[in-house]
């Protein structure tokens, strides 16, 4: 069966991604299904059991096996992934550019967000349940209305960001910060990410002792406000790398002691180095209209 005889894969736009189904029924359709994607994440929600499957990160097996109905694959797609699945593919698949998930975090009050965490064949019953959700919808399309699409893509983004992305949104506030202190305690965070930052004037930024508040950030955010700080530094390191400042420099402006310590913070929250994150990136193709895949083929041993 050649690429010129398929239908085109329908697709689904909700607010911020993309979505589209995968079929196939034979392991040499693999090579040739999935559409090259730009740069974001592919979530893979897989509607089927697998009782096999391979995955290559830079031409290296790092994960083969099992894959349960409902489980879950999440990829950089700038990270030099590839995957074959001998049995064939259905799964509910989501494009979610690195933009969209930023924005949305920053919207909800989390600029500190860095990256969604790269998994393989996660148990996760709750993006299961909201990929089988839109799977009619996407077989007809037109059949819902916009507010519909736009909520499925809040909820997705807010459980990916929360349970993959490390970001807390508490459904109680018993204990944490008030609104208004959050707004203000990131604030002054973000304004002193360069300088020195002591936690008694963090504290009195939000009228609040030291100790009561280094317990309410933790609640609010879920984690200290050192952390939150570390994490916000690599995000802005991460926006400078897409540039051509060098790396000593990015350190410096974004308020790391040298290029050593971004490199020991940076590989810490991100698992690789800045200079290896960096080249990752400057090796993305960008978006063509083809049915070739970037992470479907099977990769050279």
């Amino acid at each position: 069966m050649t690429s010129e005889s398929r239908d085109p894969i329908p697709t689904l736009t909700l607010s911020s991604m993309t979505l589209f189904r995968l079929r196939q029924t034979s392991p040499d359709e693999t090579s040739s299904l999935v559409p090259l994607l730009c740069d974001g994440y592919t979530i893979e929600v897989h509607m089927r059991s697998l009782t096999q499957h391979r995955l290559w990160r830079d031409h290296r097996l790092v994960s083969e096996g099992h894959l349960p109905e409902g489980s879950v694959s999440i990829r950089d797609t700038g990270a030099g992934w590839r995957a074959g699945y001998p049995e064939g593919l259905d799964a509910a698949v989501f494009h979610i550019p690195h933009a969209r998930v930023r924005d949305f975090a920053i919207a909800a009050g989390r600029p500190e967000f860095t990256c969604l965490h790269q998994v393989q064949g996660i148990h996760d019953p709750s993006l299961h349940g909201l990929a089988q959700a839109l799977m009619p919808v996407l077989a007809h399309r037109g059949s819902a209305s916009r507010l519909f699409l736009d909520q499925m893509g809040c909820a997705l983004l807010a459980h990916l960001t929360q349970r993959y992305g490390g970001l807390t949104y508490p459904s109680a506030r018993r204990g944490g910060l008030a609104p208004w202190q959050e707004a203000r305690a990131t604030e002054f965070l973000a304004a002193h990410m360069t300088g020195e930052i002591h936690l008694e004037d963090l504290a009195s930024a939000c009228d609040l002792s030291r100790s009561y508040f280094n317990k309410a950030f933790k609640i609010s955010f879920g984690k200290s406000p050192m952390r939150w700080l570390a994490e916000y530094r690599v995000t802005k390191a991460r926006d400078l790398l897409n540039t051509q400042m060098p790396i000593s420099e990015i350190a410096v402006a974004c308020g790391f002691a040298d290029q050593s310590h971004l490199t020991r913070v940076f590989a810490d929250i991100m698992g690789e180095s800045p200079g290896v994150w960096r080249k990752a990136r400057r090796n993305i193709s960008p978006p063509r209209r083809t049915a070739s895949s970037e992470f479907g083929r099977e990769a050279a041993t």
